[in-house]
């Protein structure tokens, strides 16, 4: 019976998700054109409310916490762990305040309604993996923003989703690249905990019925650290946070 039941809350869970980005990319289209990026930004905050709202749908039970940690006059690199599909919603509606942006693959800036418009015109950095000299330039443009108007940088340095929750180990160089060009940031580890249970057979059907937390441990002041020891440092606070 929860098999049967998870199939049909997959399914609704499904077209409501591809409604509403497909609603809302018009919307931010508009938004964008009539009152500039303070008004897209506005509509990409609601969308994604909505999103992570969506996944009450499949009988989840979500939790926000630590949020109150973050500082408000500090530019962050956030550092979050990789589970499925659906983890730039949390980061997108979580940190909306501090306008946070992302390195993603320069794929995801085509043909994905609401999410490719919102990459390109949020300012994302939009690297190609083959390509590191982009890559890297890419990574200080958008380090560079980030820096000056004390907003936010989301990396997933696993590189790939870990298709069972287990966290992968960490790659450095993103990370080490952030810090140079964003000299004022703050570290903070964001834990999304509950993705892989939701996604265990795939996206269809989803798993219903599943705890989800998106936790902000404590901020972690980089200056003077070794970069190594402390990523190393904060992939086991995550892990721990994790269970695992």
């Amino acid at each position: 019976m929860k098999l049967i039941a998870s199939y049909i809350l997959t399914f609704f869970f499904h077209l409501y998700y591809g409604l509403f980005l497909g609603i809302f990319h018009p919307i931010q289209v508009l938004a964008h054109w009539i009152f500039g990026d303070k008004g897209r930004k506005k509509v990409v905050d609601i969308l994604n409310f909505f999103l992570v709202k969506g996944l009450y749908i499949l009988g989840s039970k979500v939790t926000f916490k630590g949020f109150e940690k973050l500082p408000a006059d500090r530019p962050m690199i956030i550092i979050a762990n990789h589970q499925s599909m659906y983890d730039i919603p949390p980061v997108v509606y979580g940190f909306r305040k501090h306008y946070p942006r992302f390195i993603s693959k320069i794929e995801l800036a085509k043909n994905l309604p609401s999410i490719s418009y919102n990459l390109k015109h949020g300012k994302s950095a939009l690297i190609d993996r083959s390509n590191r000299s982009q890559a890297v330039k890419e990574i200080f443009k958008v380090g560079r923003l980030t820096q000056q108007n004390k907003q936010a940088i989301c990396i997933y340095p696993e590189g790939t989703r870990s298709k069972n929750g287990k966290l992968k180990p960490f790659k450095q160089a993103g990370i080490e690249t952030l810090l140079r060009t964003i000299p004022d940031a703050v570290i903070v580890p964001f834990v999304i905990n509950g993705h892989d249970r939701l996604t265990a057979k795939g996206t269809f059907p989803m798993m219903i019925g599943q705890t989800i937390t998106y936790t902000v441990l404590d901020p972690i002041e980089p200056k003077g650290q070794d970069i190594e020891e402390m990523v190393k440092d904060i992939h086991s606070k995550m892990k721990n946070e994790l269970n695992q």
